[in-house]
């Protein structure tokens, strides 16, 4: 299925969209629970006030990335990056 210029919210209810792709879409306010997201690539994504809860992030990799006011369980990964670099050049 093919949906172009669309402004209508969509409502997907235990639906596969694996392999589906998403170009220029705006998904903010948008709320996504019980999702596999495994393999799934994200580029040039605003994700800012993005929340992610009870969530497996294993083996998720960030790169080029602003991470400014990010936090990782209550701490700014600006203060984790700085202490990681500080141990890494003593």
């Amino acid at each position: 299925m093919k949906l172009e210029r669309m402004t209508e919210p969509l409502e997907a209810l235990t639906c596969n969209l694996k392999g589906s792709t998403f170009q220029d879409v705006n998904l903010s306010g948008s709320s996504l629970e019980n999702i596999n997201l495994s393999n799934v690539r994200l580029h040039d994504v605003n994700a800012s006030h993005l929340t992610i809860k009870n969530a497996c992030l294993h083996d998720v990799r960030i790169s080029d990335c602003m991470v400014d006011g990010m936090t990782i369980n209550g701490i700014l990964v600006t203060d984790l990056l700085r202490a990681y670099r500080a141990q890494q050049t003593s």
